[in-house]
């Protein structure tokens, strides 16, 4: 209990310093002390997260569906968002200085040539007379001061300068004209200040923008259904009657208070298009109670395939009652595989409990789905967790078809799910057996995918004899 504790305190202090930063890069740098802004994006700074904590915690609290329903949509996207802004302004950090940098060189370039300019007509010299002209009369201040108005000119004439310069009556006292009060002095204007904030503005809005292209794409591509993939299999042990055998594999539907009955719907309508011999639907099909999502589950009562579709449990039925969804996906046509195995034509299909339900007393059992077999026929294994798969090496099994990764769902997550998985998509061989991991057909947390897109796998089994 108390690791728990600590590992609370942890996660939640690590959580208020990445908004802190946030709020600093998108709010505090960019806007005004005291503005309309800065208060609305305080205000955002303190509901966004608690609306993300109530997302993730209300099912688990029992809380109403419907508020459920209400706080996963902006509670869940903000988390994306908040994954994209912040590597955003991470990167940002190193475009900073670089970008103010630059702007400094181009505002002091912008300045040289002004100050060029004015020290040269300061310094630029009049016109020299030459020797042609004689030596240049001395102008004393009293000359200046006496020098005479036009109607004198004649007298000047005259008498020669010397006498015009005598005789010239001297000009009426001017009262002194009172110099001007100097400007008071301005501030010295702070430019960097305001580059800093244009900085901040272009950084902060251009990581705002990227997280949020990403985050509307990603949702896209989650709202608009999986798509197939197709990927053939040889195996050994089949003939040539089972040549080309599909298996429509779709994995982590995750039908919650974000993804409801539409999204069951379009997944049915594409496993139907595809016209597949067998469904394997391999766990992790709901996020909560059959009383809330029962209705949305409807739609799964309408696959067809020519052997059936089959369920095997995922860790996330043991989160919203593992028995009632068996129960359920029964009722709605569906076969379930609890640690049980059926012979079909060419192969047998087994499939076994998730991990998950070890604490319950109702984990994987291998021995119990694949033992007194007959060894020379094909198996294929439903196992929801690619974990599995050494077990299944083990028994024999040929090939193992598995989601629960989601393939990363949101990079960089697809470096930390490689790292808990021995495969995070596609097909790998393990000794004699091989494995194939869907990244699923919907998403957990935030109904957002990005690099790593939802499919429904259509498997065909190939023979080596054919």
């Amino acid at each position: 209990m108390l690791l728990f504790l600590l590992v609370l305190l942890v996660v939640l202090t690590l959580l208020a310093g990445v908004h802190w930063y946030v709020w600093r890069r998108l709010v505090r740098d960019v806007t005004v002390r005291g503005s309309v802004a800065r208060r609305a994006g305080t205000v955002a700074a303190v509901v966004l997260p608690l609306l993300s904590l109530a997302a993730l915690t209300s099912a688990r609290a029992g809380a109403p569906f419907w508020l459920q329903q209400t706080v996963a949509w902006p509670g869940y996207l903000w988390l994306a968002l908040l994954l994209y802004v912040v590597l955003a302004l991470v990167a940002g950090e190193a475009v900073r200085p670089l970008l103010m940098w630059w702007l400094n060189r181009r505002a002091s370039a912008a300045q040289t040539p002004a100050v060029s300019v004015a020290g040269a007509s300061a310094a630029e010299p009049g016109p020299v007379p030459s020797a042609a002209d004689g030596p240049e009369p001395a102008v004393t201040t009293s000359a200046v001061v006496a020098a005479p108005s036009a109607p004198d000119a004649s007298v000047a004439t005259a008498g020669g300068p010397a006498a015009a310069l005598a005789e010239a009556p001297a000009p009426p006292e001017q009262p002194a004209t009172p110099a001007p009060a100097p400007a008071p002095a301005l501030e010295s204007p702070r430019p960097h200040l305001s580059r800093r904030l244009f900085v901040s503005r272009v950084v902060g809005g251009a990581a705002a923008a990227v997280a949020g292209g990403t985050v509307a794409y990603g949702t896209y591509g989650v709202l608009r259904g999986p798509r197939v993939k197709r990927v053939t299999v040889p195996l050994a042990k089949i003939g040539r009657g089972v040549h080309g055998y599909r298996i429509a594999v779709v994995s982590d539907i995750h039908l919650g208070p974000v993804l409801g009955r539409a999204h069951a719907q379009r997944i049915v309508d594409t496993i139907n298009s595809t016209q597949p011999d067998l469904i394997a639907v391999v766990g992790d099909l709901v996020d909560g109670t059959v009383e809330n999502l029962g209705p949305a589950a409807e739609p799964l009562a309408q696959l067809r395939a020519k052997d059936g579709a089959y369920f095997v449990t995922g860790n996330h039925e043991y989160f919203s009652g593992a028995d009632a969804w068996v129960d359920h996906v029964r009722e709605l046509g569906l076969r379930p595989l609890r640690n049980d195995r059926v012979e079909l034509g060419g192969f047998d299909l087994a499939g076994v409990d998730d991990v998950a339900g070890e604490n319950e007393g109702k984990g994987p059992d291998f021995a119990k789905a694949l033992g007194n077999r007959d060894r020379a026929r094909a198996s294929v294994l439903l196992a929801h967790q690619p974990v599995v798969i050494h077990d299944a090496v083990r028994h024999g099994v040929d090939l193992q078809l598995s989601g629960h990764t989601h393939g990363g769902q949101m990079w960089p997550g697809n470096l930390i799910a490689d790292l808990a998985n021995p495969t995070l998509a596609g097909l790998e061989r393990y000794g004699d057996t091989q494995l194939y991991v869907s990244r699923g057909a919907g998403a957990w947390g935030p109904p957002v995918r990005v690099g790593a897109p939802s499919d429904i796998t259509l498997v065909e089994l190939a023979s080596r004899q054919a």
